[in-house]
């Protein structure tokens, strides 16, 4: 069976708790020569530590990367809008009726510059899980997206999205709702604009849940976050019957943000803190500003109908079938 995060990060954990457990004895402890003697273990096991995390990050394989886009503590949206926007305005509700909590967005201000921020929202609590759907965004989340893409538009807005969604909720009441159509209605909405757009894949970035709000001028990903068409185990499930076989998939689907780059479906790979987002939200927060002013930057070079020309070509040099055999 495939270990999730938490299994896998485990004696680093122990490693973890056990450095804890010596700072607090070194604390309490007043004899100067066990204190010096405390201290010199911290030291020590600060280095294993280090060194466990180092190795731990060099190499991680596709299945890895998927434990590290998932992991609990990792920042989601309305993290890294606390740390990289100011004065940020939720906006709720689709105009027909319905609410989302899955997506959430509204204007904010980046360095002084009025942006829109639009993002999936995961949960941390059960109860938080709950009203967020797991992540999982109802058609209503896409409604409500197209009516702040257009508000964008209207007030000369950049469009900044951050992607963390295993996938669109596929359920009965979604699809009674018209979830595929409001997938790519937002996608649509998305190709008229003619305003910068930036997205950047911060976790999960599953299937047309994800590509609903990432079709813009640039995308980017977070080192260890992933892009897919489905799922690891989904894809395990259809293809073998076996969902255990995740590992199996998440090494077929090339879901890694190396493998992306690779491919020219995205356009930078922004560097994590050594062991991954999850462990230093700051560090992390600063990467993902700075590289979206970066490009923001470039992109306000272009006047509006250029950059919805090259937002148009972008996409279209994707997916160019090229016959070998024939030549």
């Amino acid at each position: 069976m495939a270990k999730n995060h938490a299994e896998w990060e485990r004696p680093l954990k122990e490693l973890e708790e056990n450095l804890l457990k010596l700072k607090e004895l070194a604390k309490k402890e007043h004899d100067p020569v066990k204190k010096q003697a405390l201290e010199a273990r911290i030291t020590d096991y600060e280095a294993r530590r280090d060194r466990y995390v180092e190795v731990m990050y060099a190499n991680l394989g596709p299945w890895e990367k998927v434990l590290v886009a998932r992991a609990d503590k990792r920042p989601y949206t309305l993290d890294y809008v606390q740390a990289i926007f100011h004065n940020f305005v939720e906006l709720q509700g689709d105009r027909n009726g319905f609410t989302d909590h899955a997506i959430v967005g509204g204007p904010a201000m980046l360095d002084g510059r009025p942006v829109m921020v639009v993002g999936n929202q995961k949960g941390r609590s059960i109860q938080e899980r709950q009203l967020r759907n797991f992540g999982y965004a109802r058609p209503e989340g896409y409604r409500k997206a197209i009516r702040l893409f257009n508000m964008a538009e209207r007030f000369r807005l950049p469009v900044i999205t951050l992607i963390d969604t295993p996938g669109a909720d596929a359920g009965i009441e979604a699809e009674s709702r018209g979830i595929s159509e409001a997938i790519a209605s937002c996608i649509s909405k998305m190709f008229e604009l003619t305003v910068p757009s930036i997205s950047v894949i911060i976790g999960e970035g599953g299937s047309g849940g994800a590509i609903g709000i990432a079709a813009s001028n640039k995308v980017l990903m977070l080192e260890h976050s992933i892009y897919s068409v489905i799922a690891p185990e989904g894809c395990a499930s259809i293809l073998w019957r076996q969902a255990e076989r995740g590992p199996d998939a998440a090494k077929a689907l090339k879901l890694t943000a190396q493998c992306a780059k690779e491919f020219e479906l995205i356009d930078e790979i922004i560097e994590e803190p050594r062991g991954g987002a999850h462990r230093d939200w700051p560090e992390a927060s600063a990467n993902v500003k700075a590289a979206i002013l970066s490009h923001l930057a470039e992109l306000d070079k272009s006047d509006p109908q250029a950059i919805n020309n090259l937002r148009y070509e972008r996409f279209r040099r994707m997916g160019v079938l090229v016959d070998d055999l024939r030549s």
